[in-house]
């Protein structure tokens, strides 16, 4: 597999991983765990609109890494993101998580994987 098709088929999978958890879980409600956490870190009074919110920011993120616009301050906004928002769940909520703890792990695989796929992968990026 030559690096193009990795760092698009990851890409994709990036991609996905953004929709599902903004639409499905968020968006959509079907994992009301998510909620909860809102809830909690947030306050309960919003938490749905908040909530709501957050799955429409990550569905922008999902096309705007599809767009391949600044691809690489993307990278950058998304790493910092996953690492605000599963700091604030580790330190406040690991109780609502799926994994506890250890979701810290597939947060920083995930952010391995963004930082790769763009920083490693992506010969067409802009350099920042």
């Amino acid at each position: 597999m030559t690096k193009s098709v990795l760092h698009k088929t990851l890409t994709h999978f990036i991609v996905l991983v953004w929709l599902a958890n903004g639409l499905f879980c968020k968006v959509l409600n079907l994992i009301p765990r998510h909620e909860e956490i809102v809830g909690r870190i947030l306050g309960e009074a919003y938490s749905r609109p908040l909530t709501i919110a957050i799955g429409l920011a990550e569905i922008g993120m999902a096309i705007w890494i599809l767009s391949g616009a600044k691809a690489r301050l993307n990278a950058v906004l998304q790493i910092t993101v996953v690492v605000m928002m599963n700091m604030l769940e580790f330190i406040l909520v690991p109780d609502l998580l799926l994994w506890g703890k250890l979701n810290a792990l597939f947060a920083f695989l995930f952010i391995l994987l963004v930082y790769i796929n763009e920083f490693h992968l992506n010969k067409k990026a802009e350099r920042i």
